[in-house]
């Protein structure tokens, strides 16, 4: 009987401590693996962008004047040297107020008053003339018989070159005033749209890319009318952060996607430029940015890209074979990157050194080998020794 007694004890404290076992013992963290493996990798630069029409005219008014209406749309076909694209007719005089109106007026009938005071002077001066010429003829005469000095005869022909010169003067004095006249008589005209037209023919064939004005209008000599260019010929220019451009190359392989085809499109960095320019991003960051500029390998002819498409660019700045493990298993350790490794169900520390990353994959320089699974995202709760469950 008391044997029993001390069984039913010792299978009591066996199962008890069976539990307390069974609570405290460390549970499998459940987590992803992925694969470390060896094969190609490439590193882009994925940015927005958008296509332009590589040589782009921009038709300007040759002089100042009225523009005509336009009849040319967007789209049109223009022949260079042959298609009239605008033409200008003089422009009309400004309409006066009755203040100018009234100076103006004001301004003529002194311009006629002086015209007449011309007249006058031209009248006496004429007068002198005539009494000048006289008086050299008696010169002249007494000058034959003796009667008259040489001095007084060389006197009397000054005096009718001096009237002579007078005349001419108040001659030109008169028609001076009269022009004056009719200057200020031209400002109280009416508006007149008298003149001939002047054509504004295309500098290029091409078609009508942009229409900078439609509608009939005053323009200014220098003043875009619209832009020319061939559609199909067409780069993309995309804006990098300043800190990418300085990894582009030229000659570097671009792909495009996101154009509205299937299909990415192929192309290559032909310049970047020299320049920054600030840019405020949609958080209202100053971002310093740099244009680059990418040349389309011939497209397909179904391709419809036109001149300020929106496209995606990415960028290839690094490319080649390497062994490769997921960025989501990465994690830092101090100053070091590190890694999970599934050993034999458990979890494994081990420090690694990467080169380069990309979205998906980063190279590992170090520290994995091929064939090496991976803990994906590790847990706070993981350990180095931690039992896995892998998914």
């Amino acid at each position: 009987m008391r044997a029993w007694k001390y069984l039913r004890i010792a299978v009591l404290v066996l199962v008890v401590g069976g539990l307390v076992t069974a609570a405290l013992w460390p549970k499998r963290v459940e987590v992803e693996a992925a694969p470390v493996v060896r094969g190609p990798m490439e590193v882009t630069i994925d940015e927005e962008g958008q296509t332009r029409v590589r040589e782009r005219f921009t038709v300007s008014a040759p002089v100042g004047g009225r523009l005509l209406r336009i009849d040319l749309e967007p789209g049109d076909t223009v022949v260079g040297g042959k298609t009239v694209v605008a033409r200008l007719a003089p422009a009309t005089s400004p309409l006066l107020d009755a203040r100018t109106q009234s100076e103006s007026a004001a301004t003529a009938d002194a311009a006629a008053a002086a015209a007449a005071q011309a007249v006058a002077e031209r009248a006496r001066a004429s007068a002198q003339l005539d009494h000048a010429r006289q008086s050299l003829d008696r010169a002249r005469q007494l000058a034959r018989g003796g009667a008259v000095s040489r001095a007084d005869l060389d006197a009397a022909e000054m005096a009718a070159r001096e009237a002579e010169s007078a005349f001419a003067a108040a001659t030109a004095a008169v028609e001076r005033a009269n022009h004056e006249v009719e200057v200020a008589r031209a400002r109280l005209r009416a508006p007149s749209r008298a003149g001939h037209t002047v054509d504004v023919v295309a500098p290029v064939s091409g078609v009508v890319l942009t229409r900078r004005r439609e509608s009939e209008s005053v323009v200014a000599a220098g003043e875009p009318l619209m832009d020319l260019g061939d559609p199909e010929d067409v780069e993309v220019i995309v804006d990098l952060l300043s800190t990418d451009a300085v990894r582009v190359t030229p000659r570097s392989a671009v792909r495009i996607e996101g154009w509205g085809g299937e299909t990415p499109l192929a192309g290559r960095v032909r310049r970047i430029e020299p320049s920054a320019f600030v840019k405020v991003s949609a958080l209202g960051v100053e971002e310093r940015r740099v244009n680059v500029i990418v040349d389309l390998d011939p497209v397909p002819r179904d391709c419809k890209l036109g001149d300020g498409y929106k496209v995606e660019a990415r960028i290839v700045v690094w490319a080649g074979t390497a062994v490769t493990a997921p960025v989501g298993s990465l994690f830092r350790r101090g100053q070091e990157w590190a890694v999970f490794v599934v050993d034999q169900g458990r979890a494994s520390l081990r420090p690694v050194t990467i080169g380069e990353r990309n979205a998906e994959v980063a190279q590992v320089l170090s520290g994995l080998q091929p064939g090496d699974r991976v803990v994906m995202h590790p847990p706070d709760t993981l350990s180095d020794g931690g039992r896995l469950a892998i998914r």
